[in-house]
């Protein structure tokens, strides 16, 4: 069944050409002009992404990110100004899974689009796995935190899974960017960074008081245990 994007923006001429482009390459496609209609639509069963624009009408994207991120995890790609770091970052901090700034080549937004789909409907990510209170299934994108189902976007999960898949070891940054938006980093992007940095937040320190995510200046990340910590 083709999957369904949600695309909000309130250029009704664009979201015209794109609707066309998006439903030649398979996708279905809905529409919202505004912020509190994208919200509305959003939460509707049967949609499978949405792509969001930070500038419009009634609720801005940021808005709508938010607001949906407390009970959806529903995968989103931002529409960013070209340039505009500050919204590219708040985008990311409030859950959005991916960016693109405008105006963006349909080619490489429906590359997005199919990655971060990839990524959320991946039903064959391996064997369960448990690090310390972390118990992570693959099969179910279900995370376990001593014992309690603690909530993750799609994206955050898939890069929770890479590091727990090396415990202990360094995972470079384009690593962690193809497990977990299915694409190489490109220049000035900080995308996993701000990824990791909800995913510490989220998480919380160790069973053992210290940070379970380090930074490896240059390289990656490591997700560290408490052997690793006294080692």
């Amino acid at each position: 069944m083709p999957d369904t994007i949600l695309l909000a923006d309130d250029d009704v001429e664009l979201c015209a050409l794109l609707q066309e482009y998006l439903q030649q390459e398979g996708f279905r496609v809905r529409l919202a002009h505004d912020g509190a209609c994208a919200l509305e639509a959003a939460r509707e069963p049967g949609l499978d992404a949405m792509v969001l624009d930070i500038m419009m009408p009634r609720m801005s994207g940021l808005e709508v990110l938010k607001a949906l991120r407390q009970d959806s995890d529903l995968p989103v790609l931002m529409l960013t100004a070209r340039g505009d770091d500050l919204d590219r970052i708040l985008g990311l901090e409030l859950g959005a899974d991916d960016y693109l700034p405008k105006p963006c080549n349909p080619r490489e937004l429906v590359a997005r689009l199919r990655a971060v789909l990839r990524r959320a409907g991946s039903v064959a990510g391996g064997a369960s796995m448990a690090v310390e209170d972390l118990q992570l299934d693959p099969g179910r994108r279900e995370l376990l935190k001593a014992g309690r189902a603690l909530e993750l976007t799609s994206t955050e999960f898939s890069l929770l899974q890479a590091l727990l898949q090396k415990p202990g070891e360094v995972v470079s940054k384009r690593e962690l960017y193809r497990a977990a938006l299915g694409r190489d980093p490109v220049r000035y992007d900080r995308s996993v960074d701000m990824h990791v940095s909800n995913l510490r937040r989220k998480l919380g320190p160790n069973p053992h008081g210290e940070p379970r995510i380090v930074t490896v200046r240059g390289i990656g990340y490591q997700y560290r245990t408490g052997a690793d910590a006294t080692a």
